[in-house]
């Protein structure tokens, strides 16, 4: 296959030194952006938000709690993904707001809003719970984002390696409403890319007939 997705998909790779002399101009952030935004999420909550940082200061701030990766300061724009916490509780009045954007009646809407508190009744029971269950959605986003810079040729590296509380102190986050999910640096490559190591397909799929 050589269409243009699969040579987004070849292209990318987790870039560890970005040039930085060169910068993403708006539109293609914007772009970057909007793929992340217009992901899915259960039951349509958009248990998410993105910071985008461009402040080199706070970059340089955030960089030795992210076990000092030099992608963090090198990078055209930072991406600090985050997972909704309060926004996704039925008590929180989002929930109803964003399952009336449908225009639906008020028996449905009754019969959405009680699909969802039964459903996640386990869920919602602690924020703890919470943020794994945004936390795992916003990979959903965090993806769409990766491949749809790739197709625009600019590169990104997912970042999990960090000090979270401190991530989070840094940017005087209120934790009750968002926490720290993903931390991703977007650019251009500074080096040639190594090449793409994968098991073979056979491997990793199987058909079930």
């Amino acid at each position: 296959m050589s269409n243009d997705f699969s040579k987004a998909m070849d292209f990318r790779h987790a870039c560890k030194a970005f040039d930085e002399s060169k910068k993403i101009i708006d539109e293609d952030m914007f772009s970057i952006l909007e793929a992340g935004r217009k992901s899915p999420s259960s039951f349509g909550m958009e248990g998410w938000k993105f910071l985008v940082i461009t402040n080199e200061a706070l970059k340089a701030k955030l960089r030795p709690v992210c076990w000092d990766q030099v992608q963090v300061t090198s990078c055209s724009h930072l991406v600090i993904v985050l997972a909704a916490i309060d926004s996704v509780k039925v008590e929180s009045g989002e929930v109803k707001k964003r399952f009336a954007r449908r225009d639906m009646p008020q028996e449905s809407l009754d019969f959405y809003m009680d699909i969802y508190a039964k459903h996640l009744e386990n869920v919602l029971n602690t924020d703890e719970n919470i943020y794994h269950w945004t936390s795992k959605q916003s990979y959903i986003a965090l993806g769409n984002m990766m491949t749809a810079a790739a197709f625009m040729g600019i590169d990104s590296c997912p970042i999990e390696g960090y000090e979270k509380e401190k991530v989070e102190e840094i940017l005087v986050l209120d934790t009750s409403k968002y926490q720290l999910s993903v931390v991703l640096p977007l650019g251009y490559r500074l080096n040639e890319q190594s090449s793409q190591l994968r098991l073979p397909f056979d491997e990793v799929v199987e058909f079930i007939k």
